[in-house]
């Protein structure tokens, strides 16, 4: 029988020769028909949509075959069969394969034209929100696997966490097995840097629930053999280096690849507590204005009516751990109601904004609306810097969690939370504690440098107890450890709140390798 390979971006042939040269010693050890080299064309299929990366690995492919013994004219039929010039999801395959390996190429929707971007959604179910053009490549060659076929794929990971993952992960699990994943974070893992972190990712066209889970190898051929030896043994069994989880893939929901302990953790927690906003608090993000330099500027040196500007607290106030406000403020041209006002009705603001009118209007959202040109991206609702809050930085490496008593309002770059129900200094002490690490760190895809997004979709997912079903004693534990900014209370008096037991403990504070 032929098995049958693809690789859907080649690239410069770092998969593919290995591949050939294995190809060609399974032939010259297993030649039932003679030395007939026209019974390899089916076994490899390769697709390249530069026109000059494709021509440069089909040379190199034919230079590749002669210096293994094959007559130049027979390299190149193999190199002319094997090698497709195009656009892998849009190139037609009249066979299936049993084997689909490669790297698939990381690109933004934005730099894709309108036309083709068009093209792709309307062929491919799994394009979402703002996903990368990796994701449509999984979701073709998934499509393309023979019953039992593997595909297996180094890429960026963000899409087995993030939003716009979602459908993909949705037809992983309805259709697929996730065989194997094998976290690249920290290592390197190609020739040359990149920017997002990586992943070895085996999904089969199979059923199955077992997923075998390695995490940050040594990069040095001995560690790779008796890692690739455990995760494909038939004995499904632990290892030092290799973990068997269960259940990783169900529905769209992403997925959780940390120590088994941590998801025996998150799931208890997601079972017996509502999410943060179920239990009375509000996740939100700061103003986002498109133009910062225009409508942020030192307080005092706003010439505007003075109810038409915030008092703005930034990443750079809460440094230390507790505001420090450097005297910035945000212009604000909405009403308490989030409504516009009318420029007429404020002359020292139309003044201040018409001489920045030709700036102001070049941005996306006044083009887009021009009767609006001088809103903020976001809307701003002033009463919101009136509310006693907890202020989160977007990227950090531990949670950054600040209690601002409701002087300011927050920028962009700043999460913040609020509540009419949770005490806010005891909600410090939660999160302080290891409770918001543990639930971002599972949830959200990591960044260089170790650092977590501690984004509003990922807050969210906090589970906490009901403020009411909280006894006094420990109410009052949690407000005093955070007001002492005492870490260990706090993590005494959650251990109590969540009951934590010893195991719980430790993987509250591990980091899920």
């Amino acid at each position: 029988m032929h098995m049958r390979l693809l690789e859907p971006a080649l690239g410069n042939g770092d998969f593919l020769l290995p591949v050939i040269d294995r190809l060609l010693s399974a032939w010259h050890a297993h030649s039932y028909n003679g030395r007939d080299f026209t019974t390899l064309i089916p076994a490899i299929r390769g697709v390249e949509i530069h026109p000059e990366t494709f021509l440069a690995v089909r040379k190199k492919v034919i230079t590749f075959l002669t210096e293994r013994g094959l007559e130049s004219c027979e390299a190149a039929t193999l190199a002319d069969a094997w090698l497709v010039q195009g656009d892998f999801l849009l190139v037609d395959f009249d066979t299936g394969f049993h084997f689909i390996v490669g790297n698939p190429p990381y690109v933004r929707q934005e730099l894709i034209p309108d036309a083709t971007m068009a093209v792709y959604r309307a062929r491919f179910t799994t394009i979402y929100d703002r996903a990368d053009l990796y994701i449509p490549f999984i979701e073709k060659s998934l499509d393309l696997l023979e019953e039992r076929g593997h595909l297996g794929f180094i890429c960026a990971d963000r899409w087995m966490k993030n939003r716009y993952g979602g459908p993909l992960r949705k037809m992983v699990s309805d259709r697929y097995h996730l065989k194997t994943y094998v976290d690249m974070y920290g290592t390197s893992a190609f020739l040359t840097d990149v920017i997002t972190y990586p992943a070895i990712t085996v999904i089969a066209r199979e059923q199955g629930q077992v997923t075998r889970v390695a995490h940050r190898p040594a990069i040095e051929a001995r560690e790779l053999f008796h890692l690739a030896s455990a995760l494909t043994s038939e004995q499904d069994r632990d290892t030092s280096k290799v973990k068997s989880l269960h259940g990783v893939a169900a529905g769209s929901e992403p997925w959780i690849l940390e120590s088994a302990d941590q998801i025996s953790l998150i799931r208890r927690l997601e079972a017996e507590y509502p999410t943060l906003e179920d239990a009375g608090c509000k996740v939100g993000i700061g103003v986002a204005t498109g133009a910062d330099k225009i409508f942020i500027a030192p307080f005092d040196e706003l010439n505007i009516e003075p109810d038409r500007k915030l008092p703005l607290v930034t990443t750079r106030d809460i440094q230390s751990g507790n505001v420090t406000w450097r005297g910035l403020g945000v212009v604000n041209p909405f009403t308490d109601d989030g409504e516009l006002v009318q420029l007429d009705h404020y002359p020292r603001l139309k003044q201040y904004l018409s001489a920045r009118k030709s700036a102001v209007v070049k941005r996306h959202i006044a083009q887009k609306s021009p009767a609006s040109w001088y809103r903020t991206i976001d809307r701003i609702y002033p009463r919101l810097a009136l509310e006693p809050k907890l202020l989160i930085p977007d990227i950090k490496g531990v949670a950054h969690i600040v209690y601002e008593q409701g002087q300011l309002y927050p920028h962009h770059n700043l999460y913040y939370i609020t509540s009419e129900i949770w005490d806010l200094k005891a909600l410090q002490a939660v999160l302080r504690s290891g409770i918001a690490r543990l639930f971002v760190s599972v949830y959200s895809p990591r960044m260089r440098g170790g650092y977590l997004r501690f984004q509003a979709q990922y807050l969210r997912r906090i589970c906490v107890p009901r403020w009411q079903e909280i006894s006094a004693d420990l109410k009052q534990q949690l407000i005093s450890a955070a007001e002492r900014e005492d870490t260990h209370a706090c993590n005494q008096a959650v251990c109590q709140l969540y009951r934590l037991s010893d195991t719980e403990r430790e993987a509250l504070g591990g980091n899920g390798g």
